[in-house]
């Protein structure tokens, strides 16, 4: 493509998840270098001045023009010349942008998980239907080939009657007590935080991870309700995500949600950790999901990375690595028969997951992990992590998107917004 047909891309959140060069680590990490074969970054956003002078390099680099440098993104939303948004903030974040993006007339790719709430969820699928927008969530496991050949063995019948999915996804770390700190300078911690309750900045220098520290802010705030759902949407969102499209529960969900087993950092109360100083996101669990139908999806912290389908006629197993099980080893003397796996892919061309989205976004097309969909999966995350933090079961009625019977649960599928971050529809 000629660099006059090329997409114009605006990046929002320039962290370790969009390039870990952008972080100051000489890591591979983060979906920019890939994404960047198909569009052209021509501006940057970031609440740490660092990471978007560094991403204003790497983006220079790569298009050889120096791009728009922004600390509020609302400038790159208002730039008509922009085609595309690409968010990776910290996920407290991603549905406001989102939203607000597609009423800005563009087309979104937003990094999972998709909301930190089932009535953000709802929001987006909303909005997305009223504009029309193209939107791709970043569950790549929907374009890795292991997995599509996993869904076509499923839809081929060659597990039989489906009965469950198990879901393995790791645990998440405990912390030792984080003192307060003042933000680094380069920080602007007001509108890191945004939308979510103010609190105190804290920081502990350590050998831990990607900033080498334990801190409410860059990468750690995966472990923080405040700004995430912990594990459960972490790697919920990719694994749960194929689990639901793999059982056909991409339009429903789940009746009942069951923490047989929740383990937390902290103590909570109602609902929420009364220990501000720690991680306070689930470190172990074992929580049972049931449709309609019987069918469960189970999630919990042991065993192989992956998911496990279970049917009446076999079982096969998938993570990023590998694909087993007797019905994969048939393949050999049955093949599926031509365009099965390009069926499930919405009977499009397999490609890798930012192409989709970018053909997507030309041809006007659903791209293979829509909002719909994601929403869907996600909500039985959300489910999860709402039925751990009060440690009991909970009844959803996936008809009406609501808890039903339980107050205090549906008290948690929303948030308030704080002052001057609420989401702007028009």
């Amino acid at each position: 493509m000629s660099a006059n047909d090329r997409p114009r891309v605006g990046a929002i959140g320039t962290g370790s998840r969009w390039c870990q060069r952008a972080t100051g680590v000489d890591g591979p990490w983060g979906s920019a270098p890939d994404f960047r074969k198909y569009g052209d970054y021509v501006s940057v956003c970031d609440a740490d001045a660092t990471r978007r002078e560094l991403a204003a390099g790497l983006a220079k680099e790569w298009t050889g023009s120096a791009p728009g440098v922004h600390a509020d993104y609302r400038a790159i939303l208002d730039d008509p010349n922009i085609d595309i948004v690409h968010i990776s903030t910290p996920d407290h974040w991603h549905a406001k942008i989102a939203i607000e993006a597609m009423l800005a007339g563009k087309d979104v790719y937003c990094e999972k998980p998709m909301t930190v709430t089932i009535s953000e969820g709802q929001q987006i699928c909303d909005v997305c239907t009223r504009t029309g927008r193209i939107v791709q969530i970043g569950t790549q496991q929907r374009s890795e080939e292991q997995f599509i050949r996993a869904i076509a063995l499923i839809r081929a019948g060659r597990l039989g009657k489906l009965k469950k999915a198990t879901c393995s996804i790791g645990g998440a770390p405990e912390s030792p007590q984080i003192p307060v700190a003042a933000p680094p300078s380069s920080l602007d911690w007001n509108l890191w935080q945004g939308p979510v309750s103010e609190k105190e900045f804290r920081y502990l220098a350590g050998n831990n991870g990607e900033t080498k520290s334990w801190s409410r802010c860059h990468y750690e705030f995966r472990w923080w309700y405040e700004y995430s759902g912990g594990k459960l949407t972490d790697w919920g969102a990719h694994h749960v995500d194929i689990a639901t499209w793999g059982l056909g529960k991409t339009e429903t969900g789940p009746l009942t949600i069951d923490p047989i087993m929740a383990r937390h950092p902290v103590e909570f109360k109602n609902g929420y950790p009364v220990d501000p100083s720690r991680y306070n996101t689930a470190t172990q669990f074992l929580i049972r999901t049931t449709f309609d139908d019987g069918v469960e999806i189970e999630i919990r912290h042991d065993g192989d990375n992956g998911i496990l389908f279970e049917g009446t006629e076999g079982r096969i197993f998938v993570n990023r690595g590998k694909l087993t099980g007797a019905p994969v080893e048939e393949l050999k003397s049955n093949p599926f028969p031509n365009g099965a796996m390009e069926e499930v892919y919405k009977n499009r061309p397999l490609v890798d997951h930012f192409r989709n989205f970018f053909e997507a976004a030309r041809d006007r097309k659903e791209p293979i992990s829509d909002v719909f969909s994601h929403h869907r999966a996600l909500s039985t995350c959300h489910l999860a992590g709402i039925a751990a933090r009060l440690n009991r079961k909970i009844t959803w009625d996936p008809m009406n998107e609501a808890i039903v019977g339980d107050e205090q649960a549906q008290g948690l599928i929303a948030r308030d917004y704080r002052k001057g971050f609420k989401i702007v529809e028009g």
